[in-house]
């Protein structure tokens, strides 16, 4: 059983209040926050804020250990080159099991920090450039990064199209478009694979986990849950894609994103062009992901978070030509 097949953990705020208490001798107020496959607690300690995560029951503890081991290489070299990137460094680098109703949990404790979701705040097209600089500058810092568990087969892999073949069974209406954009991506990025780069990447710089000040500044990334070693260009569409939801003119958009991006972390012209095949490839993820995963948790509305509006620009792009998208994007680009 995977992470995806397995309900998420259910620990009640009370529950948490003991676990943190028995395992890290702290005395918290709770507050449950939202997450689709483990279950997150922010926890505060007098003036001292963390986040509690409580692992599904099918999550390995190599994936977790490489998540607490990335973090603390991208504070590392930040100390090194003043890369100013905060990420939910370990408050405590014990990773503890317990148990419920017969399961196992792995759980940690990580610092916290404040900002604004990116959701929830107005986009322009100088806080979206910076957002894909930033998003550069995280992918510096995790260069030379390396470890067994980010080289897993895994669904939100953009380079992996197993799950999207195998699943696609499960949309009800009109999977002909997962096809559609299958083929896109096999005639104008696998054609050229040798030249696309990959390291271990975040792997989701989406709305719901990048943070933003009142300025619209970046502040910081959290969730490395899926992360993976992939091709390098996946970082900003992975981004690009979600920044393009619900934009009648979205060009403009997800091209600052990739600037700014490209600027810090240059990009090569086959990386550049896969760009935008590799952002809509991510929403067909989302749309097959969320049809699989409601058949087994119909009650999880998180699942569906995105599915509505990945749906409709999905077929908005199914009548575009995507070639002339990417050749005004690369051409914006590098201009």
């Amino acid at each position: 059983m995977s992470v995806f097949q397995t309900p998420p953990p259910d620990f009640s705020l009370n529950d948490v209040s003991e676990l943190v208490q028995t395992h890290y001798g702290m005395e918290v107020r709770v507050k449950a926050l939202d997450s689709e496959r483990d279950q997150n607690f922010l926890i505060q300690n007098g003036g001292q804020s963390f986040v509690l995560k409580i692992s599904n029951p099918a999550e390995e503890f190599d994936v977790l250990d490489m998540q607490n081991k990335v973090m603390q290489h991208i504070i590392n070299e930040d100390s090194r080159f003043d890369l100013t990137l905060p990420v939910p460094s370990l408050n405590s680098e014990k990773i503890v099991q317990v148990e419920k109703d017969g399961q196992t949990n792995w759980v940690r404790i990580l610092k916290y920090i404040h900002g604004q979701f990116l959701k929830d705040s107005t986009h322009h097209n100088s806080m979206l450039f910076e957002l894909g600089t930033f998003l550069a500058r995280l992918d510096h810092a995790m260069e030379g990064f390396d470890h067994p568990a980010a080289h897993r087969s895994f669904p939100w892999d953009g380079a992996n199209t197993d799950f999207l073949v195998s699943h696609k069974k499960f949309i009800k209406n009109n999977r002909e478009i997962v096809d559609h954009f299958l083929e896109q991506y096999e005639n104008n990025v696998l054609i050229h694979e040798s030249h696309l780069r990959k390291m271990v990447i975040h792997n989701d710089g989406n709305d719901h986990n990048v943070l933003v000040n009142g300025n619209g500044e970046t502040t910081g990334i959290i969730d490395f849950g899926d992360m993976i070693y992939t091709f390098i260009t996946l970082e900003p569409a992975v981004c690009m894609a979600y920044v393009a939801l619900e934009r009648e003119e979205p060009l403009s958009s997800i091209s600052e994103v990739l600037k700014g991006y490209n600027q810090s972390f240059p990009l090569n012209e086959f990386e550049l062009k896969s760009a935008l095949y590799l952002m809509c490839l991510r929403l067909c993820i989302t749309i097959t992901m969320a049809a699989y995963r409601k058949s087994l948790f119909p009650d999880n509305a998180y699942i569906s978070v995105n599915e509505n509006q990945a749906w409709a620009f999905l077929e908005k792009m199914k009548h575009e030509d995507l070639n002339e998208w990417s050749k005004q994007l690369t051409a914006y680009v590098e201009s």
